[in-house]
């Protein structure tokens, strides 16, 4: 006999979960409890989703467990994750039978269950484990009638066959944010002239704005003459009103490079901010993050010697893909990933055509214990203090692993996380829910972090041209 699956979330038009009230007496329709039935990549994506939905009954496919069950092995980011959902699952069980259901903390029920119901003929598909994982997320909206059945799954196809079905479906997205919603690290304001000329003369003042985060910058326009302006920014240290002129950079620029435009300039302020711990931008190909966060970073370790070393890394897509079994060394094997850095530190490095042909190049850095080139995956377990860290191409990284990496920094560390959400190879992430604008969203209340979002490029006018173009 099934014991009675009870299940108060509203799965929005974007897919985030959201949690409701009830209005006391019997519960309407749109506030009564839920059943979300879990597909195989959910839990691969987050095992902690297993928690993500309140008071709400979370039922797993037997079949699902099958899934999870060939990736245990695996040394990748989900071979990781299926260890921690089988952990999870195995917990719950010194609290009681999974498949009579198991209390969850928020009090919700999480039940494995099997059916022996199959889908009609026509909507059968050539991938039986989830032919039969939908005929539970079916058997489960008829069995129980009164109590809401929906289906959550990462995958698109499986989405739409669930709609064709009458099966209420959606994607898991805890923390979506739209990318035209996006903090950007800046505001325009008017002010009055005189506000302007004051923080010419004193380098800071007072700016009553009370809707502003920690190292958001300002461009303050005079009302009456916008052409007379001044850039500053937010100062945490100074007080929660204040702000500060920025500098711009000298003559001589950061190893060689100068900001072309007004993002790259606040880029750069941060990027030697030593009081900003944590670092993201965004931007579309050619606008310079890469390039600003290595120069920035050669000079707090070479020039400043602020830091010990500079660690570059990227994710060898998806992260924790093993590099195989390619003769060579660590670095060999990286070469083809990490050339764009490669190629960036020689630029900065201004080597003439001789200098290359004599064997000079980035590798003089690393000889010297200066740069330092390393898989994310090999990351997993380190503390890493006393160095300026870059990781590149942050946008292919889901919540959990940027979280796995941001984790690992250590005493006197700074992380910069650089890249385009509209350039994803992940196929479990998109634009709205990668771990980079993840990051943005959560820390841009933080004093120790700063963001900025740049879209103007600087590569070439075809670099610029085809990316607004194509």
């Amino acid at each position: 006999m099934r014991s009675p699956i009870i299940g108060p979330l509203v799965v929005c038009p974007t897919g985030t979960l959201l949690s409701q009230g009830r209005q006391g007496g019997e519960p309407e329709p749109s506030t009564m409890k839920k059943n979300f039935i879990l597909d195989t990549n959910v839990l691969l994506h987050d095992p902690r989703a297993l928690f993500a939905f309140d008071d709400n009954n979370v039922i797993i496919p037997i079949y699902v467990i099958e899934e999870i069950d060939q990736f245990k092995r695996d040394l990748s980011e989900l071979g990781r994750n299926a260890r921690q959902v089988a952990r999870f699952l195995d917990g719950f069980r010194s609290e009681g039978t999974l498949g009579d259901g198991v209390k969850l903390p928020e009090g919700g029920l999480l039940r494995v269950v099997f059916t022996e119901r199959e889908l009609p003929p026509e909507m059968v598909s050539g991938h039986s484990t989830d032919n039969r994982i939908m005929a539970v997320a079916i058997d489960t909206r008829d069995s129980y009638p009164d109590t809401p059945a929906i289906f959550v799954t990462k995958d698109a196809n499986l989405r739409i066959r669930a709609d064709a079905l009458g099966l209420k479906a959606e994607d898991y997205d805890a923390e979506r944010v739209e990318i035209n919603d996006l903090y950007t690290g800046y505001l325009e304001l008017p002010v009055p002239g005189a506000l302007v000329d004051s923080l010419y003369k004193n380098g800071e003042a007072d700016l009553d704005l009370p809707d502003h985060y920690p190292n958001q910058f300002v461009i303050l326009k005079d009302e009456q003459n916008p052409s007379h302006s001044a850039l500053a920014k937010f100062s945490p240290s100074r007080g929660p009103n204040k702000v500060v002129l920025v500098l711009r950079s000298s003559k001589d620029g950061v190893w060689g490079i100068r900001p072309r435009n007004m993002e790259q300039t606040l880029a750069l302020d941060l990027l030697l901010n030593d009081e900003v711990k944590l670092l993201t931008i965004v931007g579309k190909a050619g606008t310079g993050k890469t390039l600003l966060a290595i120069a920035a970073g050669l000079q707090k370790t070479m020039e400043e010697q602020y830091f010990q070393k500079l660690l570059v890394s990227r994710p060898i897509f998806p992260l924790g893909r093993d590099i195989g079994f390619l003769p060579g060394s660590v670095e060999e094997k990286l070469n083809p990933w990490m050339q764009p850095i490669f190629d960036n530190v020689e630029f900065l490095m201004n080597l003439s055509r001789s200098d290359k042909k004599s064997g000079r190049g980035y590798h003089e850095l690393m000889d010297l214990g200066i740069l330092e080139i390393e898989p994310l995956t090999y990351i997993r377990g380190r503390s890493i203090p006393n160095q300026y860290i870059i990781v590149d191409e942050a946008q292919n990284l889901t919540p959990h692993e940027v979280k796995t990496i941001v984790t690992r920094v250590g005493d006197n560390t700074k992380i910069v996380l650089t890249g385009d959400p509209y350039q994803i190879d992940n196929p479990y992430v998109d634009s709205t829910n990668n771990g980079l604008v993840h990051v943005v969203n959560r820390f841009k209340k933080e004093k120790i972090a700063g963001h900025i979002t740049m879209t103007k490029g600087e590569r070439s006018s075809l670099a610029e041209l085809a990316a607004n173009l194509l």
